[in-house]
């Protein structure tokens, strides 16, 4: 059992910087090629950089295919377009996960990410070492270090949300969540899962550390990490533990230097293969996978498309999001465009590239945050940005029609379903938001209704991780 752990830590050491030797066929020759190779490949500046780029294409692997989607077909906004025991997500959009599942979402989000925080710690691992060898290069690696710091905070952070129930589960947020890794695991180790709130201690030190590395640095361009993301990022993450104070502060950092894109420029960040100019961070899908675009939310017959309780809240003739739907000819029904290149391209120049962090939803967890602080006016004020944006109209011209702080938060709720909609959110709001899950009555799902909480709310530990560690636990009826 320990040499199998070891043989599968490795694995993903090595497949994680790109190491893996053509026509190597067995986990024992990778081992063989691990003890070797690993510190010479970091043994200089150039062999950490590239070990940081190794993990911002392993970062693209997972937020391009299965994890960028399970939150959208478990959600109530996004219907599967065809439906058979052999189409992607299908398990997920059932809730009929299986433990099994190595291939699918199950096993694949859990593989990919595990994957991109083997290279971040990896990283982190070697760069002390190096800043005394080569002291002149003192502040690069100390911006590589900062830069792997946010991976491996993400993606704790993104693991948590699939495999364990929200932060607020418990009072205390004492259930289970997943293995704090802040090393890559050796032969003897046999990691256990973790409080949600030790995960969340360990994802909030690693941006704060984060944070002081990049110290003044200057932001650069939205394809690379910078403190304006570690501080999305931390907005995010405080909202999700509600820790209403300081996702307030954070998300106004933010916005206080990145501006929402208006008009064109919104449409353009879209279907223009451009980062747009609220883009915080988002991955270069340059020569990656095209599936997005293609497949899943191909421009003709995808695979997922908009369910009606999402084309219901969108003013179809007013708002300039309904830009980004448009009607499927030969199905009568609509279907997103957020992945639909419009401009000119060559097969090596078209590229998909996921947002993980946008202004628009720095406005939205503001708003909910002032909201939660009682501070309504203010709450008020952001949410009339992000419609008078979506109106093409100024914020002053707006009139918000609620009653109470319920239905303030019901406004925010429609917002946030809106503009994030395909981007990876709309479950996972759900589950903290403390709802049932609701789909409308044209859904093609088996499952209309699910009451809040429930143990399908989450994905199940891999079964192979399972059999490799005893010391992992699964997660209750899902893994039974």
């Amino acid at each position: 059992m320990m040499r199998k752990i070891k043989k599968y830590w490795i694995y993903f050491m090595l497949i994680g910087c790109g190491m893996i030797p053509m026509g190597c066929q067995s986990f024992l020759e990778v081992e063989t090629v691990g003890r070797t190779t690993m510190p010479n490949f970091f043994s200089d500046v150039a062999g950490l950089k590239a070990g940081l780029v190794g993990s911002y294409s392993k970062m693209f692997d997972y937020y391009s295919d299965e994890f960028y989607k399970y939150p959208e077909v478990a959600g109530n906004m996004v219907d599967l377009n065809t439906i058979s025991d052999e189409i992607e997500m299908i398990d997920q959009f059932n809730f009929t996960s299986d433990p099994e599942q190595e291939l699918g979402a199950v096993g694949m989000i859990w593989r990919r990410i595990l994957i991109m925080l083997a290279n971040a710690n990896n990283v982190l691992e070697y760069a002390p070492p190096l800043i005394q060898e080569f002291p002149n290069s003192k502040r690069e690696i100390e911006l590589i270090q900062a830069q792997a710091l946010f991976m491996r905070a993400l993606g704790h952070f993104d693991l948590c949300r699939v495999y364990a129930q929200p932060y607020n589960y418990t009072a205390d947020a004492s259930h289970l969540g997943i293995p704090v890794l802040t090393v890559t695991p050796g032969p003897d180790d046999l990691p256990a899962r973790q409080s949600v709130r030790d995960v969340y201690d360990q994802i909030i030190k690693d941006l704060l550390d984060a944070e002081e590395l990049f110290g003044e640095e200057p932001f650069h361009d939205a394809f690379h990490i910078s403190k304006k993301a570690v501080w999305a990022l931390l907005a995010r993450v405080y909202l999700y533990q509600e820790n209403w104070d300081q996702a307030r502060e954070y998300a106004d950092r933010v916005i206080e230097v990145t501006p929402l894109s208006y008009g064109e420029d919104y449409l353009s960040m879209f279907h223009d293969m451009i980062a747009g100019e609220e883009a915080i961070f988002r991955l270069d899908g340059t020569l990656k996978s095209k599936s997005l675009g293609t497949k899943f939310y191909a421009k003709e017959n995808p695979l997922a498309i908009p369910a009606d309780t999402l084309i219901s809240l969108v003013d179809l003739e007013n708002d300039l999001r309904s830009q980004l739907l448009t009607m499927d000819p030969r199905t009568g029904r609509m279907i997103t465009s957020k992945y639909t290149i419009a401009v000119s391209f060559t097969p090596d120049t078209e590229r998909y590239n996921p947002f993980v962090f946008r202004t628009s939803e720095l406005y939205l967890i503001r708003a909910e945050a002032y909201l939660k602080l009682g501070q309504i006016q203010k709450a008020e004020e952001d949410l009339k940005v992000i419609i008078g944006r979506a109106l093409q109209k100024e914020p002053k011209e707006i009139d918000l029609d609620y009653e109470g702080e319920n239905g303030l938060m019901e406004l925010i709720k429609r917002e946030r379903a809106i503009e994030l909609s395909f981007e990876g959110h709309q479950f996972f709001d759900i589950l903290r938001y403390k709802d049932d899950l609701i789909r409308g009555s044209s859904t093609t799902s088996e499952v209309r209704f699910l009451p809040y909480p429930n143990d399908v709310f989450v994905l199940p530990i891999p079964q192979k991780e399972l059999d490799a560690n005893t010391n992992m636990e699964g997660n209750p009826t899902v893994n039974d």
